[in-house]
């Protein structure tokens, strides 16, 4: 995957500044992310669920709204209009410099502009929202300081505990918008994530998003998860659901041949990887224990499961053509380090080395005889003697 910043002009003038992941290989599609209230493009929800649908071959342009984080203008002179146009220019950008997105996620208050924008970008397929309130107006409860705003006509307000200028007109505007009459019609296929332990928007408010949408329309729980998904196994999660529900309504792609094997990093946590196999793709990752976030197999159980899977298949490929009466085949396997004392085979006895212990479990009227020939036959598996054999990697840095 790639990462890089981008920068495009919104109606006003100002630049906005945003992000674009890429995929290892030929997106499958593009996707715009519209950051929840006051945060930026590189809050941890925004950067978790972009980062893990561009693993699923999806690219993602994340920004940030007027005012905030690196883009340009003043966020006392935007308001929720001013966000929905955001929104529309982002898309714009996308459709000039690579492709029209095909799928808009908004969380939180950049969910309700996500819906009202979408209107405008009818190349957009599917939207999804992520924590977000039914009526804009519902963030007003974050703003401190109100009474001197509304007397004053403009102040310096607390929102999340951080200092913002803001004017009337933001407050004013908020109510200017009709959810209802937005949402239902939408014309585009709708999932909604929201979780019920959500502390900043409640819950309820999904049910509102749902009962206004027309269908197509789906309700997934993140169950769990908080208002701002910092926990990157529930971003990994809604990005899982947003990727697989969203395919339904995207065109068919060719399906990219990786030649070989390809391993790109996942982008989530530190050690999570994407292993492109061909048609095939697979996650590696290491347990929490070791500051993984164990999201696929570690190294070690991907090396057992190839030596499992070769095993099973050469026992099956004998036993078939022997036509011996074998139902069934399974393999379980062990790695661990053990002293070389301990190795009856080994020269040594003062170091470690690998051991893998591999049971085979046949199911079948077999005899002895023929248990002990599948056991031999196990041995001569090629991932086997790949292992026993002598190996040379040949590792070098690509141009």
């Amino acid at each position: 995957m790639s990462s890089s910043l981008v920068r495009f002009p919104a109606t006003a003038g100002q630049q906005l500044a945003g992000r674009l992941e890429m995929p290892a290989g030929r997106p499958r599609a593009y996707a715009l992310f519209a950051h929840c209230f006051t945060c930026s493009k590189d809050s941890k929800g925004a950067a978790f669920v972009s980062q893990a649908l561009a693993a699923r071959g999806i690219a993602v342009l994340r920004f940030d709204f007027t005012g905030l984080g690196q883009s340009g203008g003043d966020f006392a002179d935007s308001n929720f209009s001013a966000n929905i146009d955001d929104v529309v220019c982002a898309a714009r950008f996308l459709e000039r410099e690579y492709a029209a997105p095909e799928i808009l996620v908004g969380h939180s208050l950049g969910g309700a502009a996500t819906l009202a924008a979408a209107a405008a970008l009818p190349q957009a397929r599917a939207v999804v929202t992520i924590g977000s309130p039914f009526e804009p107006r519902h963030v007003e409860h974050l703003i401190t300081n109100q009474e001197e705003l509304l007397t004053k006509g403009e102040a310096t307000v607390s929102i999340g505990g951080r200092p913002f200028h803001v004017r009337r007109d933001f407050i004013d505007d908020l109510a200017q918008h009709d959810p209802s009459g937005t949402i239902g019609s939408l014309r585009k296929a709708l999932l909604i994530l929201h979780s019920p332990h959500d502390q900043i928007v409640s819950i309820d408010n999904a049910a509102r998003i749902f009962a206004a949408a027309k269908h197509p329309k789906s309700f997934v729980s993140l169950d769990r998860a908080d208002h701002l998904l910092t926990q990157a196994e529930h971003a990994a999660y809604a990005a899982e659901v947003i990727a697989a529900w969203a395919s339904h309504y995207l065109e068919p792609v060719q399906e990219q041949v990786v030649p070989g094997v390809r391993v790109v990093e996942a982008g989530q946590g530190q050690f999570a990887q994407d292993i492109y196999a061909g048609r095939h793709r697979l996650r590696a990752d290491e347990p929490l224990a070791f500051g993984g976030t164990d999201s696929g197999p570690n190294p070690y159980e991907l090396l057992m499961a190839a030596l499992g899977a070769c095993t099973a298949m050469t026992v099956r490929l004998y036993a078939n053509h022997k036509q011996l009466p074998l139902a069934r085949v399974a393999v379980e396997l062990k790695h661990d380090k053990v002293h070389e004392r301990d190795c009856e085979e080994c020269e040594t006895r003062d170091a470690k080395i690998d051991r893998i212990d591999r049971v085979l479990i046949l199911e079948g009227d077999l005899n002895e005889a023929q248990r002990a020939k599948l056991l031999e036959i196990a041995d001569k598996c090629p991932v086997h003697r790949t292992l026993r054999s002598e190996i040379r990697v040949e590792t070098r840095v690509a141009e």
